[in-house]
Order: structure tokens, then sequence, then C-alpha cells
């Protein structure tokens, strides 16, 4: 094999972004203000897993849509993104891709058909993974941008402590196979009690070039979906803060916390042993910032995660 090197240019790039949040948060609204944004006078797929409600957003927006059906095997989205792709689609959208994971027929399904037909755990997730991964591999090579709706679920620790139960709130974990969320561009958090809009504080991926994008102080819109297109496409750099007025407003000095803190909240979705690999790599000035939201959010958060 012969390597050939260039100077390195951003070129097209498509992006994968994830919502996740619980029935009402704002998810399906949110998503198709963003896919708008980024697609502003070309074709929005929108695969529907949830009987056909996408369609209850019809008259505010102009997209494709399909009503997707069980059994929901990653092999079937790979048929469906294929199918946008072929239809002209710039962007589309998942709602809910958390059904890949725990919806009837998606790999966790899968793999409890596979223990009652005698293979026995974890040779029975290994088919079910495979397909996933195949799945994953095919969502890397889609030319078309895709925002993945994903169900969350507000997870808590069952603890002994001083000889006293402890139920402690580990806050809102996306429903989808664990690995999942790091292969996003970009993925946001959202609660019913404001629809739309994202937390920083629960888990996110947001890096630095993106950062000024997004703001915790209004649900996600046509300006953010514009300004990542516009990123994607390799022309004008990503917005300046005073344009888009993130929430918080940290020092300077504070960006390389955010940006390790967004790893770390990563790397927690895949468990400890991940977290454990991720936290070595943070430099050695930074631990004693980080170690709050170390102890407070992400190692609950990795050890809430089955192994």
């Amino acid at each position: 094999m012969t390597f050939h090197f260039a100077p390195a240019v951003r070129e097209s790039v498509t992006l994968l972004i994830a919502l996740a949040g619980a029935s009402g948060s704002g998810k399906t609204f949110s998503a198709l203000r963003l896919a708008k944004g980024m697609a502003p006078t070309g074709k929005i797929a929108f695969i529907d897993t949830e009987a056909r409600r996408g369609l209850h957003y019809a008259e505010e927006f102009d997209f494709l849509h399909s009503d997707m059906r069980p059994p929901f095997r990653p092999a079937a989205f790979i048929e469906g993104i294929r199918a946008a792709e072929a239809a002209g689609a710039e962007v589309v959208i998942i709602d809910s891709f958390s059904h890949e994971y725990d919806g009837q027929g998606g790999i966790m399904d899968w793999a409890d058909e596979l223990e009652a037909d005698g293979t026995k755990s974890p040779g029975n997730w290994k088919v079910p993974k495979g397909a996933h991964k195949k799945l994953m591999n095919a969502l890397l090579q889609c030319r078309a941008s895709i925002i993945f709706c994903l169900r969350a679920d507000e997870k808590i620790r069952i603890a002994r402590e001083n000889g006293k139960t402890v139920v402690e709130p580990l806050g809102w974990m996306p429903i989808c196979e664990k690995r999942f969320m790091f292969e996003m561009t970009a993925s946001f958090t959202l609660t019913p009690d404001r629809p739309g809009i994202p937390h920083f504080d629960l888990p996110h991926k947001l890096q630095r070039q993106h950062r000024d994008m997004f703001t915790d102080k209004k649900p996600i819109g046509e300006d953010s979906g514009a300004a990542l297109a516009e990123w994607a496409r390799g022309g004008a750099p990503a917005p300046t803060t005073a344009q888009f007025k993130p929430t918080e407003q940290m020092e300077e000095t504070s960006d390389d916390l955010m940006a390790w803190d967004s790893k770390l909240a990563t790397a927690a979705l895949q468990g400890v042993e991940c977290l454990r690999e991720t936290w070595a790599t943070v430099p050695r000035d930074l631990k004693p910032k980080l170690k709050a939201a170390m102890d407070n959010r992400h190692k609950p958060a990795a050890e809430s995660v089955p192994a």
C-alpha cells in the first residue's frame, strides 16, 4: 500500500447529532428545527418508529416521512437511511433511535431471543452486536447528516451507607448501545421542565469548534443548524460568542475544563473502564478542578452502565 500525504484542509463533512430526553422534552421539534437550519432549501427525511407521530409536525415543517415498523433490527435502519439518501435527503431524522436498542426486535430483544433458543450469555450478544457494528459503519459512511432522537431514563443508584439504604439520583441517561454516543459529532440531553433547551450539566458532547453555536438559555433552533451546516461544508468558521451568546460565559481559562468535562461525560456513557482510561489522559493541572464533576456526575453515570 502506498501512502500519500497532503496539507490538512477541512472539507465538507457530514454530521451525526443526538438529542436525548424523556417524553415532553422537545426532542422531535428540536430535531426538525435543527434540520431546517441545516438544509433550508434541501430535503429532510424523517424515519418514524413512533407510530407515525412525526406527522404531528407536518403542518409546521416540510419533510419526507417514512413509517418504520418493527422488528427494529440494525439492518432495517441501514435500509431506511440508504432509502433516504436515494430520495435526495440532505438531513435524515430518526425518531426514535432508542428502538434499535430496546424496541421490539431491537438488539436487546434479539439477544433475549437467542438466549431463549439456547445460546447462553454472553454468547447471545455476538450476533446482535455484530449487526449493530455494521449499522455504525454504515452511519459513518453516510453522505447525509443524521439527527438521532433518543429516549432517556432518569437513573438511580441504590447503595448502603452507615447501615442505611441510600437512593442516589444519577440524572438522565440516553437509551442506546453504550458506545453509540461516542460516535456523535454533538449530543445533548433535554428535559421536560425546559423543552428543547440543552443541559450542559447532563451528558453531552460539544467540541470546542461548536461550543458557540448552542446555548442553555433558549431552545435549539434553526440558527444552530445553519451554523453547523456552514461549518460542515468547510465554509465560514464557527460563529463567534457575540453572535450566539452561549449561556455560561466562562472565563477563557476554562475552555479546556469544558472540553475535558465533555470528554469525561461521553466516556462515562461507555462504562467505568472507558471513564478510567479517559481520566488518565486528563492533564495533571486540570484534575483538581474536574474532581467534583468526576465524583458527582461521571463516576455514578459510568457505574450505572451495564457491564
